[in-house]
């Protein structure tokens, strides 16, 4: 692995009135990638292992990936540009020749993230996105307290 990218993982996801705020850590910091509603219920349901009624667009990606012999290695939010987070989902597969070929994917932040909670993969950062990531551990401790008075302390 590239040394120029930080290992995260979810400290929290919190429903806000325009979506879910993802909150991305490591001991040393925490920020916050805004999604889609959907997503996060998604995310949620994943990280809690609540059961669906009938499988979503992440499962029939899962059960794809599962078809075709393929893992998800880790994913990556590799780059941030204009208050937009973008990512890369990296795949594995190995043929029956035990050949292994590796692909890397464009896609949300938000999917690839609930995409590794579902199948257990590592999320990264970049080193460089770490760095223009705005810290907001203070507000994840205020969050775990229930100091937070509203989500607008979120919008900063």
């Amino acid at each position: 692995m590239q040394n120029d990218v930080i290992e995260v993982e979810i400290k929290g996801v919190l429903p806000t009135s325009g979506g879910c705020a993802v909150f991305l850590g490591n001991d040393d910091k925490t920020f916050v990638i805004y999604i889609d509603q959907m997503v996060g219920a998604a995310m949620i349901r994943f990280m809690h292992t609540v059961p669906k009624e009938r499988p979503q667009t992440h499962d029939l990606f899962a059960s794809l990936l599962t078809a075709l012999g393929t893992k998800v290695d880790r994913i990556i939010i590799n780059d941030f540009q204009s208050g937009v987070y973008f990512a890369r989902i990296i795949l594995s597969a190995e043929n029956e020749l035990h050949h292994r070929k590796i692909v890397e994917l464009d896609a949300r932040p938000s999917d690839s993230i609930a995409i590794a909670v579902q199948q257990n993969a590592p999320i990264f950062v970049t080193s460089r996105v770490w760095k223009e990531a705005e810290d907001m551990s203070d507000v994840l401790r205020r969050v775990d307290q229930g100091t937070i008075a509203d989500e607008d302390d979120l919008e900063l």
